[in-house]
């Protein structure tokens, strides 16, 4: 990605936060902060790359921040489910075409698509700079490389939804969710994990799909 769409991506995260900040109202304030925490790992992979930074000693530790954060980022999907707050039904059992239901609609959407979108982008980018560190490139590493950090990534969706700690939470106070995450390990986490795995790596192929074919088009005939 150039240096332009990077700085177009930044303030667009810059004026949408601000945007949520006045218009989103209780009880979908939530969406400040989770679009907040969606957007760091598509920042922080701004700073990743083949030889950036050169140190190992950064690359490493700055690739980990990264992997903690990013399953903010396909989490706001979770969060579409929020939307059972406004009542979508009318008696009657059809959608209601009340405004104030479909612009949070709106803002939700935007959030979520925004924030899963560039993940993925950040995904398949990173998997490329460990894979060229790691492995010269190598294909069948860069596939596994995608799928161990979409497993991992499930495991921190549950952690997020189901035991509802914040990533910031592991920096301020690690100690107080050692036991929860210690006892998680159920049939129905294990269910969630392997569904949420399969839809991220659907999404992911999709948009691989879609970016390698507009790369070959890019190429002379």
């Amino acid at each position: 990605m150039n240096r332009r769409a990077r700085w177009e991506i930044r303030i667009f995260f810059v004026v949408w936060l601000v945007f949520l900040y006045f218009r989103a109202k209780d009880p979908f304030s939530f969406l400040i902060l989770n679009t907040f925490l969606g957007y760091i790992p598509i920042e922080l992979s701004f700073h990743l790359g083949a030889n950036k930074p050169k140190s190992a000693w950064l690359f490493w530790p700055l690739l980990i921040v990264w992997l903690l954060f990013y399953p903010n980022a396909p989490y706001l999907l979770t969060d579409l489910f929020h939307l059972s707050l406004l009542q979508p039904y009318a008696l009657s059992g059809l959608l209601r075409v009340t405004p104030h239901l479909w612009i949070y609609f709106t803002y939700m959407i935007i959030s979520a698509m925004s924030c899963t979108l560039l993940g993925f982008w950040s995904l398949n980018y990173v998997s490329q700079t460990v894979t060229a560190r790691i492995a010269r490139g190598n294909g069948l590493i860069r596939v596994l490389v995608v799928v161990l950090l979409t497993f991992l990534t499930s495991v921190g969706l549950y952690i997020g939804r189901f035991l509802r700690i914040h990533t910031v939470y592991l920096f301020i106070n690690p100690e107080q969710f050692v036991r929860p995450i210690m006892n998680m390990w159920t049939s129905n986490m294990w269910i969630f994990v392997g569904l949420l795995t399969f839809i991220q790596l659907f999404c992911y192929w999709i948009l691989y799909l879609i970016m390698h074919n507009h790369q070959q088009s890019e190429l002379p005939d």
